[in-house]
């Protein structure tokens, strides 16, 4: 099924969209697989953060939902956890600014108490037909966005995390079959895909598992904020399951990895794409 043509500006809105998202406010049920654990989620005001947020309080974490600037979208995912009697922080900001990723960790520790669960989500697209669009700037902010940001957010976490933690990073399935038009986007989901193999090795000594998940195409705020209206109508459509992916089928991978229902799963990267391989 297609979705109807429509577009938003940058950094769009989830509330607006047709159809909303479904992010597993009224479908997810919690078993307490994270009971007492303590998570920061960036980019959890909508789409993939969003439906982690929701699956992590109904599991028993609290958590951090930092997001860029979308106040209405990041109110609502603090409602859904705060209804599952676990605590909501909501902290604005924005991830291309080293000095904000530190700061958040520090206020995540503060808030919470610790930090168990670290999920870099964030991210930042845009569709260009030509490498001659892409100006400096946007190369720089996609890329500090998408990758520097998870560096000097783990980087700061590193000390508040015990044996038992767990980073958990979004890359795509554009790590591995890159769309011309996403370069920048598609450079930066491998890169990360490679820093979190690094990192299971890294920190496997300490009792630390990272992995990454491979989404295909879910459909978040990103999609009509960053891409033509036509690719939005078409968007999952090519899929061999021949349809766009909701948040909701995303959460429970989340899920496993930060729990201990995935104790031994490090390194992994986890494809959620419809059909679509990965290598």
């Amino acid at each position: 099924m297609n979705q109807p043509r429509q577009q938003q500006t940058p950094p769009g809105s989830q509330a607006q969209m047709d159809p909303v998202p479904d992010c597993g406010e009224e479908s997810y049920v919690g078993h307490g697989r994270l009971e007492g654990r303590r998570a920061l989620i960036t980019g959890a005001d909508s789409g993939i953060g969003r439906a982690v947020a929701i699956a992590f309080a109904r599991e028993g974490a609290d958590v951090v939902i930092s997001y860029l600037s979308e106040d209405e979208d990041a109110r609502s995912t603090a409602e859904h956890v705060e209804q599952a009697g676990r605590k909501a922080v909501l902290v604005p900001g924005d991830l291309s600014d080293p000095a904000h990723c530190r700061s958040l960790v520090s206020r995540a520790v503060d808030e919470l108490g610790g930090l168990d669960i670290v999920v870099n989500n964030a991210a930042y697209q845009m569709t260009h037909e030509t490498l001659e669009e892409v100006s400096d700037e946007e190369w720089d902010f996609t890329v500090a966005t998408n990758i520097s940001a998870m560096f000097h957010i783990t980087k700061a976490a590193l000390p508040h995390l015990e044996a038992g933690a767990s980073i958990i990073n979004s890359s795509s399935v554009n790590s591995d079959q890159p769309s011309p038009t996403l370069a920048p986007y598609a450079m930066t989901k491998a890169a990360i895909a490679n820093f979190s193999a690094s990192m299971a090795q890294l920190l496997g000594e300490r009792g630390i598992r990272v992995n990454s998940v491979a989404p295909g195409p879910i459909w978040t705020p990103l999609i009509p904020s960053t891409m033509p209206e036509e690719k939005v109508e078409q968007f999952g459509t090519d899929t061999p399951l021949g349809r766009v992916g909701q948040p909701a089928e995303l959460a429970p991978v989340y899920v496993l990895l930060a729990s201990d229902d995935g104790s031994y799963i490090s390194g992994a990267r986890v494809a959620v794409t419809g059909g679509r391989p990965i290598l």
